[in-house]
């Protein structure tokens, strides 16, 4: 796939061209059916170069980036729009979509971790850049710290791996099983702040909150990935380790999602119950995978990929509203049903998808998660109970809130919506119902 590669590294000219917003994005779009096209489903590296590779939990997970990102263009209408540096814009942009590409591809540990980190810096310089309240700064300052005061202790046992077993490549480690517990607890928390974990999720409200459209898509959509996909990787070669501490996550994690979900059911800013309800998820997600069973680790795949098209459409909801009435608050995002009736139908989806009703592939991921942390112990299920409730509740609390109820007066902007916005959240949706009916690419990797 390194046609791949280079056809994004050759793109970054177009940055310093005027007028190649739209370019960019139907090239990302090109590339991504490239993509489809040329992939011949084998579970083996795919001849990038020595520590490049591609199986078929990095090719949905490259899929969905490229996804996310040429969406992400597309609600980034007024940037483009009011001139606001879009080339910079495009150079951060096409550098975060190439990190992720990088990272996904890894197959050395060192590399994975390198590029891994890399794409943080884009994202802090888009928070910090286009974002919208001064206390984006202090959203920038969570991000960084919270994200490189864990990685130092995964560099570390990268190292130490390498010194031990001489190599840092996937492939070779996976035969090994490492029965060292300081090792594991240096991996893990990595990912588990990436995810995030509950108890370490504190940054991700306010990095959303105070990031642009873009922004929010691009961390949703594919960063909190990032924490999972690691974990899917790491756990080949942690596997006893993880049979001993694993509850400890899986326990803070099931009790945090409902904790979370009773703070989504207060929240008045829309952004910040899109982004607590990503938290929500993520816990059930992380549950799962932490049980260490085949349902488990392929429904957390399978929920990771839907949610990130489920929230990543959420969030250009949130922005088409903030747009026209310049606030994310849900005492003013009132009767929005009023106001723009064809969005109600997106409204509608979109959330009906967040609480994983049939037939979207939240509902497949979360089935086989439900199933997977029951099966490994039964108490689980009155949390579980809870989550999937409160999930529902806060999810219809968002919509009934925001699409009945009195027209807030103060409204200033009668534009419906465009046909771009249309377009950009019939592609979140479509795939996410579509993919129902190609599950074994998401249920049957392993």
């Amino acid at each position: 796939m390194l046609k791949i590669l280079f056809m994004l590294i050759m793109m970054f000219p177009f940055c310093f061209m005027t007028n190649m917003f739209w370019m960019v994005q139907n090239m990302l779009f090109l590339m991504m059916f490239i993509l489809i096209l040329y992939n011949y489903f084998t579970n083996y590296w795919m001849m990038i170069s020595y520590f490049m590779g591609m199986d078929l939990l990095s090719y949905g997970m490259i899929l969905l980036s490229f996804w996310i990102c040429a969406l992400m263009l597309m609600a980034s209408y007024s940037i483009n729009k009011y001139k606001n540096y879009e080339k910079l814009f495009l150079l951060n942009f096409l550098t975060l979509l190439l990190m992720l590409y990088l990272t996904f591809s890894s197959m050395n540990m060192f590399m994975f971790y390198l590029f891994f980190e890399c794409s943080l810096i884009p994202t802090l310089l888009l928070i910090l850049g286009w974002g919208y309240q001064p206390e984006r700064l202090q959203a920038g300052m969570y991000l960084l710290f919270y994200t490189l005061l864990v990685s130092l202790p995964m560099l570390v046992a990268i190292f130490y791996i390498y010194n031990n077993y001489n190599t840092m490549e996937f492939y070779l480690i996976n035969n090994y099983n490492m029965n060292y517990m300081i090792l594991y607890f240096s991996l893990i928390l990595s990912f588990l702040v990436k995810m995030p974990m509950f108890l370490v999720h504190l940054w991700l409200p306010k990095a959303h909150v105070e990031a642009p459209v873009a922004g929010s898509m691009i961390l949703a959509g594919i960063m909190l990935k990032l924490g999972g996909y690691g974990l899917l990787r790491f756990f080949f070669f942690l596997q006893i380790l993880g049979f001993k501490y694993n509850y400890l996550f899986i326990s803070i994690s099931l009790v945090g999602g409902v904790l979370v979900s009773l703070i989504c059911l207060r929240q008045t800013d829309l952004k910040a119950l899109i982004a607590y309800s990503s938290v929500a998820h993520m816990g059930i997600v992380l549950s799962g995978l932490m049980t260490m069973t085949y349902m488990g680790i392929c429904g957390s795949y399978t929920l990771m990929i839907a949610h990130g098209l489920c929230s990543s459409g959420l969030f250009c909801l949130a922005n088409i509203t903030y747009e026209r009435l310049g606030s994310r608050s849900l005492l003013i995002n009132k009767g929005l049903l009023n106001f723009m009736p064809s969005m109600t139908l997106w409204w509608f989806l979109l959330c009906s998808a967040n609480m994983s009703a049939p037939p979207t592939l939240n509902l497949l991921g979360e089935i086989s998660l439900l199933n997977s942390i029951v099966s490994w112990s039964m108490l689980t299920m009155l949390l579980l109970i809870f989550t999937c409730f409160f999930s529902a509740a806060y999810t219809l609390y968002l919509y009934a809130y925001s699409q009945h109820g009195k027209l807030y007066s103060g409204v200033y902007s009668f534009s419906m919506g465009y046909i771009r916005e249309y377009l950009m959240l019939f592609l979140h949706w479509f795939p996410l119902n579509l993919l129902v009916l190609k599950s074994e690419m998401s249920l049957l990797w392993l």
